[in-house]
């Protein structure tokens, strides 16, 4: 276990993803200083269930991620712009005082083993069912777009991804529009295979969304 700072959001961050943010707030100005500090300048991002991102008091969840700090800017008055990519998943075992910002004492949290599909059928199983899904999606996407007379968002590249099952699956919701509970459900499923059922989930969510605004 080792103690990190936690900077609670209003989004979920997932593993592999990138993360630019504005750091403007006194508390999350010390935080920053103290992680430049760092050998590996780092800090979890944690989902907000309950309450705003500015001036706390929120209630979290207690599964987040570790963001690596690739790249910061001072815009001046303390602020900065910088630039994270989101790295390990982690688990929350206690929250401490948020004196002088949120922190908390986690553990890295890996993939656990997944019963039921075996990793080779659950590669079979992306690769047949979720890419198709997936441009499905993007499909009906456009279509609204062109309903609406707006510019479709361009359908992802998913020529390359990770090998491993559960990071491929990581880096494919990504490229999924879905609420910040479905995004937090992605992020908490224990293993690929959960993780494969929770994304095939949002992703038919994220299409009857859709089908729905094109039949108004």
């Amino acid at each position: 276990m080792a103690v990190v700072p936690m900077f609670p959001l209003g989004s979920a961050l997932l593993p592999g993803e990138r993360l630019p943010l504005h750091i403007f707030e006194p508390r999350y100005q010390e935080m920053l200083r103290d992680c430049l500090e760092m050998d590996d300048p780092s800090f979890g991002v944690v989902l907000i269930a309950q309450g705003r991102e500015a001036g706390g008091g929120d209630v979290r969840y207690d599964v987040a991620t570790l963001a690596h700090i690739v790249g910061h800017r001072d815009i001046g008055d303390g602020r900065h712009l910088i630039e994270c990519i989101g790295d390990e998943r982690i688990r929350v075992d206690v929250w401490l005082e948020d004196d002088p910002y949120p922190r908390a004492d986690v553990r890295v949290w890996p993939d656990e083993p997944s019963g039921a599909p075996a990793e080779s059928d659950l590669a079979a199983l992306e690769l047949e069912v979720m890419r198709d899904k997936i441009d499905e999606l993007y499909r009906l996407i456009g279509k609204l777009a062109a309903a609406e007379s707006t510019t479709p968002p361009p359908a992802p590249n998913l020529d390359s991804l990770p090998t491993d099952p559960g990071e491929r699956l990581f880096q494919l919701a990504t490229h999924v529009p879905m609420g910040e509970s479905d995004r937090q459900a992605v992020l908490e499923a224990p293993g690929p295979a959960e993780r494969l059922r929770a994304l095939l989930d949002a992703i038919d969510t994220a299409s009857d969304i859709v089908r729905f605004r094109l039949q108004g």
